[in-house]
Order: structure tokens, then C-alpha cells, then sequence
């Protein structure tokens, strides 16, 4: 075999791995995109435009800011003036009061949908609570906690636990009975009941609770961080706007928007984990 043969060889086997990877790179980024690039596609849209629109005089910029410059805002916020440690403060009261109030929504749910006496003797008092808007309580939640941090954890746990209360309970009573006496006739008792069919049977309404909930909890931040706050995203947007820093509150507001969208993709984890086995999930994830 002659130098120049094993030469060609080598070319024709090196240009079909080039053309493999190529084509493994491009189904790749197709599984991408249909999975994941697709929820980006109207953000981006509207970012774009918004920038179009900034720099072509349609929209002042003292009125709202082009993305761009909302971009150079954002990086002196974090290189000189501590942005990340707002941030990191607005994510922890908003996760502390979710703790709170979706941990007790969740037992009381999960009581009143288990019990029929539970359900009598307190559905009916949450329910009427749950018609009055937790945002109008500010006032009186200022009396009774005063302006420090146990006000804004109220409001926000208030806020998160009608969501998740509503939908726990409504999910456990909904399960399929048929599937319930099933599990009694195989001889489960009441915990193995519990664990292996009605949790179950309940998490996708538990679940979409948290979704909702996790909306609720960062709406609720951004009216609980305007009472009187040092710190924070509220606190910060609060400064801006007594400067008339439209960049920082535009900042701010996307800054809100970004939170939201983190906290969706990662109730979407936990449903793509938590509800592999559900035939409608899966039929849905295809």
C-alpha cells in the first residue's frame, strides 16, 4: 500500500467523522431548541424589537430605556454598587415566606382533604379568607408587625399558601376511589395508602399549586419590599425612582421577570422528575 493510498484513506475516514459530528451537532441543537430554545423565542423577540424601537426615536429613552443600556446599567449595579447581595436578599425573603406559607397550605390541604371533619370545621373559614386580596391588608399588616421583616414574610407566606391550600386539597379529593379500594383489597394499610396512591394521585394538582404560588410569591415581594425596606430589589428600585433612575427601575422590573422565569423552569423540573410515570405528562413531554 502506497504512501499516497493511506494518505486518501486517512482524508476520506477524518471528512466522514467531520460529517457524523456535524450531523450529531445538528440533531443536538434541533433536540435543543424544540425542548428548551422555544420558551426564548418571544423574550427574544421582544427584546429586539424594544431595542429597535429605542434606537429609531419611536420610544424616548427618558421614557424607557433600550435594553442595551438597561444591560450596562445592570453591570455597574454588580461591579460597584452590591447588586448581588440585593438579589441574594429579596430571593431569600421570597423563599423564607414560601416556606412558610406554602409548608402550611400544604398540611392543612392535605388534612381537610383526608378528614371529612377537618374539612367541616375549617374549608370553610379559608375559603372566606382566601376573598379577601392579601395586598390590601398592608395597612393593618404594618400595625400589627410594625415595618420590620416579620411584615413582608406575613404578606408573602399569606400570598403563596392559598395557591398550594387549594389545589393540595382539591387534589386528594379528587383521586380515583376506584384505585383507593383497590389498594385496600391488595392490603395496604392506611400510610401505604397514603404514600403510594393518594400523594401520587394528588401531585400534579399540588404541583400547578406550586406554580401558581410561585407567581404569587414574587408579585407579593415586590409590594412587600416597598415597606420600608433596606435592602433588596424593592429597596434599590424605591431608591431610583426618588432619583428618577429609569434604567435601574427597568432593571429591576427584568431583574423581577428573570426571578419568575428561574422559579418556572425549576417547578418544571421538579414535574418532569416528580411525574415521569403519569401517562398524561408523558404524552405531554413528547
Amino acid at each position: 500500500m502506497t504512501t499516497r493510498s493511506i494518505a486518501s484513506r486517512s482524508a476520506t475516514r477524518s471528512a466522514l467523522n467531520t460529517t457524523a459530528s456535524d450531523r450529531a451537532f445538528r440533531k443536538a441543537a434541533r433536540v435543543w431548541f424544540g425542548r428548551t430554545g422555544i420558551y426564548w423565542v418571544v423574550p427574544l423577540t421582544i427584546l429586539i424589537t424594544w431595542q429597535a424601537l429605542v434606537m429609531s426615536g419611536v420610544i424616548p429613552q427618558r421614557i424607557l430605556p433600550a435594553p442595551s443600556g438597561v444591560l450596562q446599567t445592570a453591570i455597574t449595579l454588580f461591579t460597584e454598587e452590591g447588586l448581588a447581595e440585593d438579589i441574594g436578599v429579596s430571593t431569600a425573603r421570597a423563599l423564607a415566606g414560601l416556606a412558610i406559607g406554602g409548608g402550611i397550605g400544604l398540611v392543612l390541604g392535605m388534612f381537610n382533604g383526608l378528614f371529612p371533619l377537618s374539612e367541616k370545621l375549617l374549608d370553610t373559614t379559608v375559603q372566606m379568607i382566601r376573598t379577601i386580596p392579601h395586598l390590601a391588608l398592608v395597612p393593618l399588616v404594618i400595625l400589627w408587625f410594625g415595618i420590620d421583616e416579620k411584615a413582608r414574610l406575613f404578606l408573602i407566606a399569606l400570598g403563596v399558601f392559598f395557591p398550594i391550600y387549594v389545589n393540595t386539597f382539591m387534589g386528594i379529593r379528587y383521586v380515583d376511589r376506584n384505585l383507593v379500594e383497590m389498594g385496600r383489597v391488595y392490603g395496604l394499610n392506611t400510610p401505604q395508602l397514603f404514600w403510594q396512591i393518594i400523594l401520587p394521585g394528588a401531585l400534579p394538582s399540588i404541583l400547578l399549586g406550586l406554580r401558581l404560588a410561585l407567581g404569587v410569591m414574587w408579585l407579593t415581594l415586590i409590594v412587600a419590599e416597598t415597606i420600608a425596606a433596606n435592602a433588596g430589589l424593592g429597596y434599590l428600585a424605591a431608591q431610583a425612582r426618588e432619583f428618577m433612575r429609569t434604567d435601574v427601575v427597568v432593571f429591576v422590573i427584568v431583574t423581577y421577570a428573570l426571578l419568575g422565569k428561574l422559579a418556572d423552569v425549576i417547578a418544571r423540573f421538579l414535574e418532569h422528575r416528580l411525574l415521569a410515570w403519569h401517562p398524561n405528562y408523558q404524552k405531554r413531554a413528547r
